[in-house]
């Protein structure tokens, strides 16, 4: 999930940075030792948002920069379990497929790309299902839901696409179509079963 929010911190402006707006200065420091960094707490730091507040600097013995309290907003990408994503297949391997799903990619094993027994097609590089004949490859737009979540020593997604509505967006809207036909054959059936008893 996408989400900004507030941080308070010291952040430490180095000389290099003297030249320039105070603010500016600050927000730069602010990239640097924020956007692109993966925190256990909030998620992966996009970009900063805006500076709110800067306190009184400090300049501490030994240390060249001066220090600020400041207070300001991150835009974030938080992921949480059970949450939907949208993302792209970006590596088929034998054990599955890692998807991109916002700043980071996440892996959806073999087991759980589909209800129906998956293989590996290395020759081609994509998962095929045995009974329904549906493949996963490389540059395919899908629709998961997170089952895991670790940031501890590395980044990990764990994703489930074996649920009703997720997986390739092209077998997703097939489904629809063939839902939406049997109902109205059904219908069809309905109305005709009310005409012969009339």
């Amino acid at each position: 999930m996408y989400q900004i929010t507030t941080m308070e911190d010291e952040i430490s402006v180095p000389p290099t940075k003297f030249n320039l707006d105070l603010e500016e200065a600050i927000l730069q420091s602010i990239g640097e030792k924020y956007e692109g960094k993966v925190d256990v707490d909030i998620g992966v730091a996009l970009a900063v948002v805006e500076v709110k507040e800067v306190g009184e600097g400090r300049v501490l013995p030994g240390d060249p920069a001066v220090h600020y309290a400041t207070k300001f907003d991150l835009l974030v990408w938080q992921p949480r379990e059970h949450e939907l994503v949208e993302g792209e297949v970006v590596d088929i391997t034998e054990w599955g497929a890692f998807l991109r799903v916002g700043p980071l990619d996440g892996l959806v094993h073999i087991s759980q790309v589909m209800d129906d027994f998956v293989s590996f097609d290395e020759k081609n590089s994509q998962l095929v299902g045995r009974s329904s004949h549906r493949m996963l490859k490389v540059g395919d737009k899908v629709r998961a839901r997170i089952i895991s979540i670790s940031f501890k020593e590395q980044s990990k997604i764990g994703l489930t696409m074996r649920q009703p509505f997720l997986g390739n967006l092209k077998w997703v809207e097939a489904a629809e179509k063939e839902k939406k036909k049997a109902e109205k054959e059904e219908t069809a059936a309905e109305k005709k079963e009310e005409k012969k008893k009339k």
